[in-house]
């Protein structure tokens, strides 16, 4: 009886424990078959059929099944056993955040024997980009190869974010198994759902990993029960549910198929990656298909296309054909000028690859993400790769305050749109549209974090201009307006959970669950528009006293929730442009927490800080104190000064509401009144 099977009748109280051996994948193929009829026999001894629980007549229902099919299966495996690269697995690792993808690719890069033992490895070593080393998060997927007792492996590191969801869903069109690492002490989050969802979906080999094994409140049980319950709310298949099982701890390097019997290093991984994961079905005779899933850029061999050859060989120095299924009949010419595979961490030069292999292909500058690359005489193109639809938008604008152009280095609206256009070459799941005037473009994506990312990027390479507050995506659903929603996970201390419940009752927000955690923490499951979430971040860190922790996952579109206050306080606004002065700002100090230190440069207009009040107010920051000859009692007082709230790119995202606009340049980040706008909380 599967391991599937035996829970789902565990929890309908049909079967109290039913022993379950797991061997090998041949193995459970042949015998497969008699243990469903057995447990299927089991139940109607038990019970009549008309009396059985829900949950045990799906039980039921997935032996019978499972029992028909196992047959065909194992025919249908055996005859295409000639068709598949034994030499080869193509794995991708997801995850939730910070549930440790990136430091397990780590230790298997160091365990295969990649680097020198001598040789400097830094951590994070496939967190190459500067923003992900920041951050402290994977952005990009990346590929890299390891070997395994003749084995190659290529492995795909993917983001954890769940704005990053887009890098997800293209990049599982490569493997044919996935490495799902789950904490072991939190278990599944929102994207742990989100990304086993896509691998369900494309009927990916999933290999469960409990990773962090060693922390001292690990509780791999309820973790494996958790994920399990995952998989079965996902609609799973029986042969889905069945999944195996590893323990690991990917910054010690070590794993098992036991909590309790962990191997010194990570081969019972190795293994079971080998076992389990199928090798690529391959069909070397037919005409070659390459769908690119990804694009690189090198400054001496330009666009890179990164893809997995599906069927037939490629050559370098070849002759192809590029077409898209988004495009049928159109064909172009292309020519290999180089080709790579990845192995050991790096890229190496080959005259050809074949089927199952990833590779990286240059000399075609106008290749792009979903294209085909195929043989000249059969020019088919494969399903290109779908992505969720954005759900957050803002406008990016030319800067027109009154310090642009003095600190960045593209500053035109062509400028901007052609890094907009570059953005959407290798970026699926972002927008670009025309805005309301000719220098605006409403620029569409997952979430802020997402766009986020893009604005930060542009900034560090030069450019300069204006971004408006974000806006939810609505949609027309039967005929009603309709707006995104989400899931929203908070792990709390118990002193703060009535705050946090009381912050989310404000913005709409509606609890679906209350469970207890670990180390006395509360986890809060609430359903929320995403408006809501707008600006709730810093609000709940200041609820929680910093102890809050949020994670967010798209649900669906729901009718909207109606108006949602997003902020009480106002804003300081300078109605003056000069220099900040200390003098100024001692008596400004007492309105509210200031944006700007002493000797910091304003303009009319900008915003200096947050008002104790609603509304705005305008004040004057850049006031000198008069120069006399008389000596006053007070000259010699000394002046104290509350620290300045530095607001940076994320924390300027959340604060701004509809009348205002974050002003974004190499050196600075400011905030200021639209003037567009109609000002209708000002006052004098």
């Amino acid at each position: 009886m599967s391991f599937a099977s035996t829970k789902m009748m565990q929890k309908a109280g049909v079967v109290t424990k039913i022993p379950v051996l797991r061997c090998g994948s041949q193995a459970r193929q042949q015998t497969r078959s008699t243990r469903h009829q057995a447990a299927v026999s089991v139940v109607a001894a038990v019970v009549p059929q008309q009396q059985l629980t829900a949950a045990a007549r799906r039980a039921n229902l997935a032996c019978r099944v499972a029992a028909a099919e196992a047959p065909a299966a194992a025919g249908a495996d055996s005859s295409n056993s000639s068709n598949v690269r034994g030499d080869i697995r193509n794995i991708a690792i997801i995850a939730h955040v910070d549930h440790g993808k990136t430091t397990m690719v780590d230790s298997m890069l160091k365990q295969s024997k990649v680097f020198r033992a001598n040789q400097d490895m830094a951590e994070r070593v496939m967190d190459s980009n500067a923003l992900e080393r920041e951050r402290g998060i994977t952005i990009l997927a990346k590929n890299t190869a390891i070997r395994y007792n003749g084995v190659k492996i290529n492995v795909i590191d993917t983001p954890g974010h769940a704005d990053f969801g887009g890098e997800v869903e293209r990049v599982l069109n490569m493997c044919d198994g996935v490495l799902l690492l789950v904490d072991s002490v939190e278990g599944p989050m929102p994207q742990t759902r989100f990304v086993t969802k896509k691998a369900l979906a494309l009927n990916k080999k999933v290999v469960v990993v409990v990773n962090k094994i060693d922390r001292p409140a690990a509780r791999p049980e309820w973790v494996v029960d958790s994920t399990f319950e995952l998989f079965m709310d996902l609609g799973a298949s029986d042969e889905q549910c069945d999944f195996p099982v590893v323990y690991a701890s990917g910054v010690n390097g070590i794993a098992g198929m036991s909590p309790d019997g962990l191997a010194d290093d990570l081969q019972p991984l190795f293994d079971t990656i080998v076992r389990e994961v199928a090798p690529p079905a391959v069909a070397f005779e037919q005409p070659l298909q390459l769908l690119v899933t990804n694009i690189d850029y090198d400054e001496h061999k330009g666009r890179i296309a990164i893809g997995r050859v599906s069927a037939g060989t490629i050559t370098k120095g070849a002759q192809l054909a590029i077409c898209s299924s988004l495009e049928p009949g159109k064909v172009r010419p292309g020519k290999v000028n180089e080709l790579f595979v990845y192995d050991n961490f790096s890229r190496v030069g080959v005259d050809e690859v074949q089927a199952g292999d990833i590779c990286a292909v240059t000399g075609i500058q106008d290749i792009g993400i979903g294209e085909t690359l195929c043989s000249k005489e059969s020019p088919v193109a494969l399903p290109t790769i779908k992505v969720e639809e954005p759900t957050v938008s803002m406008t990016f604008k030319v800067n027109t305050s009154p310090f642009a152009g003095k600190e960045g280095k593209y500053v035109t609206s062509r400028n901007i749109r052609d890094r907009l256009d570059r953005e959407l070459e290798r970026n699926l799941a972002m927008r670009v549209e025309p805005g309301e005037t000719a220098d605006a473009f409403v620029v569409s994506g997952r979430g802020t974090l997402h766009l986020g990312i893009l604005i930060e990027s542009m900034r560090r390479e030069g450019y300069e201009f204006e971004i408006g507050p974000p806006k939810v995506i609505t949609r027309e659903v039967d005929g009603a307006k309709c707006e995104p929603y989400e899931e929203a996970v908070v792990e709390v201390p118990e002193a703060y959970v009535g705050p946090v419940v009381e912050l989310f009752a404000q913005r709409k927000g509606e609890m679906q669950d209350m469970q207890p955690s670990i180390e006395g923490t509360t986890r809060l499951t609430f359903k929320i528009a995403t408006r809501g979430l707008l600006g709730l971040k810093n609000a709940l860190l200041t609820a929680t006293r910093g102890m809050g922790l949020l994670n967010t996952l798209f649900d669906c579109y729901r009718p909207v929730a109606g108006e949602i206050n997003m902020r009480e306080n106002g804003s300081l606004v300078a109605f003056e442009t000069g220099q900040v002065t200390a003098y100024a700002i001692e008596t400004a100090q007492e309105r509210g927490q200031l944006f700007c230190r002493p000797g910091d440069q304003v303009y009319e207009g900008q915003v200096v800080g947050v008002y104790n009040k609603s509304g705005d107010l305008k004040i004057n920051v850049c006031k000198a104190k008069a120069l006399t000859n008389m000596r006053a009692s007070q000259s010699e007082k000394k002046v104290a000064l509350d620290e300045a709230r530095i607001m940076g790119l994320d924390d300027a995202l959340e604060y701004i509401t509809d009348d205002e606009q974050v002003e974004v340049t190499p050196l600075s980040i400011r905030i200021r009144k639209d003037p567009s706008a109609k000002q209708t909380r000002g006052r004098r």
